[in-house]
């Protein structure tokens, strides 16, 4: 019982404020992170909090545009993974699925579907696209067959707040919906898949996602 509960005593707040292993069970990122990925969240990414509380004791860093964020939901405290589009003072926008950052176009380019782990209804219907976003790229995803706020804003983010969504830009509850994120529910950045099961095959490992990072440079169509 007493090794048992000094494995809990260090294990816990390990988890809580350095880092841990988040399971995703939705698709809202796809095609950069699938239904069935096992993130590792770098709790120690931004700053050092308190374990089991938002309190922050040091802060060496902010989450930036292009970053992907394990944060809560301002609307009910939902844990969500998505990607910081718009940090405090930056005005978002989008426009037919085209997003504008502080009013410039973001600059998009063509990508191969057949690159990425969708499924086969998904190939058939949806359109990949590469977005440069703070000088790196990452592929987005639409599904123009669903019902989805593909227009929004201008806003300006507020001080201390951001402005997140998902690459499945159709799929996703984000910061459309429920507004910006403030910057204590932030919790931490991932960068790494550490394991993945496909969710609709019985759960059989996706080898080829195993310790793989997040956001590599797509590949253009050619």
């Amino acid at each position: 019982m007493g090794s048992a509960l000094l494995t809990a005593a260090v294990v816990f707040p390990f988890k809580s404020a350095v880092a841990e292993c988040s399971f995703v069970p939705t698709g809202s990122m796809k095609p950069t992170i699938m239904e069935g990925d096992f993130l590792f969240v770098n709790k120690l990414a931004y700053d050092l909090k308190v374990p089991f509380t938002t309190w922050r004791v040091a802060t060496w860093a902010n989450p930036q545009s292009g970053d992907i964020v394990v944060c809560f939901s301002p609307q009910d405290g939902t844990r969500l993974v998505k990607r910081v589009v718009g940090g405090p003072g930056d005005t978002v926008e989008l426009r037919d699925e085209r997003l504008y950052l502080n009013g410039s176009p973001v600059a998009y380019a063509p990508l191969e579907t057949a690159t990425t782990d969708l499924s086969m209804a998904e190939k058939g219907t949806a359109i990949l696209a590469s977005e440069k976003l703070a000088g790196h790229n990452h592929a987005i995803m639409a599904l123009p067959g669903r019902v989805a706020l593909r227009s929004f804003g201008p806003v300006q983010v507020p001080a201390g707040e951001y402005f997140v969504m998902g690459d499945n830009r159709d799929n996703s509850f984000d910061s459309r919906y429920f507004g910006f994120v403030p910057r204590d529910q932030i919790v931490g950045q991932t960068k790494v898949v550490v394991a993945s099961v496909d969710l609709n095959n019985w759960a059989k490992p996706r080898v080829n996602r195993f310790f793989s990072r997040l956001d590599p440079a797509p590949t253009q169509a050619l």
